[in-house]
């Protein structure tokens, strides 16, 4: 949930930063980015908000992002940030995809035009247009639909369902028939206000953000306990609310890094997997493409993307792209492993 232009805001990012130091923890390292997406078509809003990424294997350089204009719909963009295919269905907000082989990459937009009955609307990337086709809708759930992330499963695979009262809805999508289908197969629920999830197929561990309190763990499985583990609090230091997006770096077996957006002070705070011990901190700082503040969703992938993204791409909503509408911002993600080791 975007909260700009307070002074509020503005006192509790500065508070923020003399705690961050105060506590001895890594300081926060300044990157840029190396390329940004066409401003979203909504102009002078808050619409912008959620990126998602597919890597092309078989050339990395022609890899794609697709991301949310939640008054409008969905966008998907290339490496060049450049518009290869808009698709209008309205007030979408959160987005993931999964590359499911022989069966194609599946997008999964989670749908907040009737804020009285969440939907979860699914599309079949072309990965050589960028073309989206729409596959048709599954409901994820009574309330308004907010976040939304995959998880493949030996028959398919599950989308968790986050609603903007804090239910995740654990939903099993069937692509066997002529049109989707999904079963709530398992409900969890945190207090607050929660939108952003990331799950780990390695592990089969689901993290979701709760935007107040901090970022919460719960087996992904199916027939697991509803009960989750608060694994790192909001303190005003390392993570400051609102929480928002969540990403993955994963490395070997368990091992890698969870990335949030600590929108609070425009920041980008790193964990280090399994145990989720704080692992650094970076913001995007001003340079040929300007800063980026107030990141609602970031994406996160590993790999080689061509010369620009050797060793992986992160993406982020940028809040304030002033004097154009909100857009994306592309990084480096070696220009992040450089800089938080050095400012170590």
């Amino acid at each position: 949930m975007r909260r700009s232009g307070s002074a509020a805001a503005t006192f509790l990012a500065a508070a923020a930063l003399a705690s961050l130091a105060s506590a001895g923890l890594a300081q926060t390292v300044s990157v840029t980015a190396s390329a940004e997406t066409t401003p979203v078509g909504t102009a002078n809003d808050d619409a912008a908000d959620d990126p998602a990424i597919w890597r092309n294997p078989a050339a990395p350089a022609r890899s794609l992002i697709v991301g949310t204009d939640k008054k409008a719909g969905l966008y998907v963009y290339g490496l060049d940030g450049q518009t290869r295919h808009f698709e209008p269905a309205g007030r979408l907000n959160n987005v993931d995809l999964l590359d499911l082989g022989r069966r194609g990459v599946i997008v999964v937009a989670s749908d907040r035009n009737d804020p009285a009955s969440a939907l979860l609307r699914l599309y079949r990337l072309n990965p050589r247009t960028g073309a989206l086709a729409a596959l048709g809708t599954v409901s994820g759930g009574a309330g308004e639909a907010y976040g939304v992330c995959l998880l493949r499963t030996a028959a398919g695979f599950d989308a968790f369902s986050v609603l903007k009262d804090g239910a995740v809805h654990q939903v099993r999508i069937d692509l066997s028939g002529k049109t989707p289908s999904g079963q709530i197969v398992r409900t969890l629920r945190l207090a607050t206000q929660t939108e952003g999830c990331v799950a780990d197929p390695r592990t089969r561990t689901l993290y979701v953000g709760e935007e107040d309190r901090g970022i919460w763990s719960f087996a992904a499985r199916a027939d697991a306990p509803v009960e989750g583990q608060l694994v790192a609090p909001v303190d005003g230091a390392h993570l400051v609310a609102d929480v928002e997006g969540l990403a993955l770096m994963p490395q070997g077996r368990k091992g890698g890094l969870l990335v949030a957006s600590s929108q609070g002070d425009n920041a980008y705070a790193l964990y280090r997997l399994p145990g989720m011990t704080p692992a650094g901190r970076f913001r995007i700082g001003a340079g040929a493409l300007g800063s980026v503040e107030e990141t609602d969703g970031i994406a996160l992938a590993p790999g080689n993307f061509g010369r620009a993204f050797p060793q992986g791409l992160f993406v982020a909503q940028d809040g304030d792209n002033a004097p154009a509408a909100q857009n994306f911002k592309l990084v480096s993600w070696r220009a992040v492993k450089a800089a938080v080791e050095a400012g170590k």
